[in-house]
């Protein structure tokens, strides 16, 4: 009876599958290039939540004129679109740290993507993500700006390394099987180089995020990622319904972002950083999302979604970088209209689409007025007056499509501020950038004609003094001859 219960448990121990042993936890390895461009993105994220960046969003760049005029008068339709823009950056960066949290060996951090979204859209957080306190985020953020900045210095010593392991081959080989003592002594120097560098970058691995663990980097990512979609749902007020609602709380001074709904509602004042903590306003937070129902609502589908230029806008016809080189060529060409000459005219309405030429030759139609100088100072006025607030939105659109183009993507270094989406020509009503333009260029028209009859003039007099001063020279010389014959 006993054999036959020890051969039973054989048999049992034979037959059931071994369990699987636990993970291994591995390095990032080459891949801290892309983790740091990573968590610089999100550290960006993160500082445009600031309570500066806010101030300035509300007090500043809605308000801005050329926005006001071409995008929207409306507060709430400005800040839904700076928060619809800044939570699709997180959503981005979100989804590449739930592409890292695949590799990991924690099971919870491998589940990071789901857990995000369903925080998304039902503000759960099971795992505690949300960083606490300000002075935790503070903590983690200057963190990751130390490992973001050894991972550069990383790169740069392995692109020195490569260089120098080049550069002492290509001198061995030039020199055949014999190398001058010159040769010599610059192998020598250029192999203390390379020993130098291989013990920087030796070093560097184990400071930066090569030597760090991928359960190490998503921990990371994943609690700065939550932290900033609860500053963005608290600060903008977005509900579940994806509409701003006001606040009534908020981490900062940042409540001025979003205005209240109803203007006979007096909010509570705002509370600082000392007298509330970030726990107690995302506590706060959540017990208001108790009453939500648990179902995906598509936060950030809802996002993306607002970011889609509407229909009559220069970003639904794509024209907004065209449209933002031709009123920067104007703006160049204003300061200096005397210096314009046919081929930057020709290449200026080279530019031009077709409806703007239509509008621009209706314009120009019945208008040719003669050159002025209190009619040139009047349009020189009125082209300024519009270039102040139309040429700061051409700019921004070109520092906004450079700042997202994959050469700068490709960069880890923190940027302290933004250009935002609603600062762009992408959102602006197309007849009223085209309208605008029209009048621009009828402006730049006649105080280039003005310049040029000015220059006529100009030349035209310094020809009649210099006739006048010939004669009067060759009249002198006569005289002269004369009286010498005479004497």
């Amino acid at each position: 009876m006993a054999i036959e219960t020890w051969l039973t448990k054989v048999r049992s121990a034979i037959s059931s599958k071994p369990s699987p042993p636990p993970a291994k936890k591995t390095n990032v390895g080459i891949l801290a290039f892309e983790v740091a461009t990573l968590m610089s993105k999100l550290l960006h994220v993160w500082r445009s939540l600031s309570d500066a960046a806010l101030a300035r969003l509300r007090h500043h760049l809605i308000n801005l004129d050329g926005v006001r005029k071409l995008v929207s008068h409306d507060d709430a339709v400005l800040l839904r679109l700076a928060c619809a823009e800044l939570a699709d950056a997180l959503r981005v960066a979100a989804h590449s740290v739930a592409a890292l949290a695949t590799r990991c060996a924690d099971p919870f951090l491998r589940d990071f993507g789901d857990a995000f979204a369903d925080f998304a859209d039902t503000g759960r957080d099971p795992h505690r993500w949300v960083v606490s306190t300000w002075k935790d985020m503070d903590t983690r953020a200057h963190k990751m700006d130390k490992q973001v900045a050894a991972t550069a210095a990383l790169r740069r010593a392995m692109e020195d390394l490569a260089d120098a392991e080049h550069g002492l081959r290509k001198l061995l080989h030039s020199g055949g099987r014999s190398l001058s003592a010159t040769n010599i002594s610059v192998a020598a120097e250029q192999q203390q180089l390379i020993f130098a560098k291989k013990q920087e970058v030796k070093h560097l691995k184990h400071t930066s995020l090569w030597a760090c663990t991928f359960d190490a980097v998503v921990s990371s990512l994943a609690r700065v990622a939550f932290t900033i979609l609860a500053r963005i749902k608290l600060v903008f007020g977005a509900g579940h319904d994806h509409r701003p609602t006001p606040l009534h709380r908020s981490l900062t001074l940042s409540s001025a972002v979003h205005p209240s709904v109803d203007v006979h509602v007096q909010s509570p004042p705002p509370l600082s950083r000392k007298s509330m903590s970030m726990e107690e306003a995302l506590l706060d937070h959540h017990h208001q999302r108790q009453s939500v129902v648990a179902k995906r609502s598509g936060f950030f589908e809802h996002s993306s979604a607002a970011l889609v230029p509407p229909p009559g806008t220069l970003g639904a016809a794509a024209l907004a970088p065209r449209y933002a080189g031709v009123i920067i060529s104007i703006e160049r060409m204003a300061r200096s209209p005397s210096l314009v000459g046919a081929e930057e005219r020709d290449e200026l309405y080279g530019m031009l689409t077709a409806s703007v030429r239509a509008k621009l030759g209706a314009r120009l139609r019945g208008t040719v007025a003669a050159a002025e100088p209190g009619l040139a100072e009047q349009w020189r006025a009125a082209v300024g007056g519009m270039l102040e607030w139309l040429a700061p939105m051409a700019h921004a659109t070109v520092r906004w499509q450079a700042e997202r183009s994959l050469e700068q993507q490709r960069k880890t270094t923190t940027r302290r501020e933004t250009t935002l989406l609603v600062q762009t020509l992408q959102m602006a009503d197309r007849g009223k950038v085209e309208g605008a333009m029209a009048e621009l260029l009828v402006g730049l028209n006649y105080l280039c004609r003005f310049h040029k009859e000015m220059m006529l003039l100009l030349d035209a007099g310094h020809g009649a003094a210099a006739d006048r001063h010939a004669t009067q020279v060759r009249m002198e010389q006569e005289t002269g001859r004369t009286c010498i014959q005479t004497v």
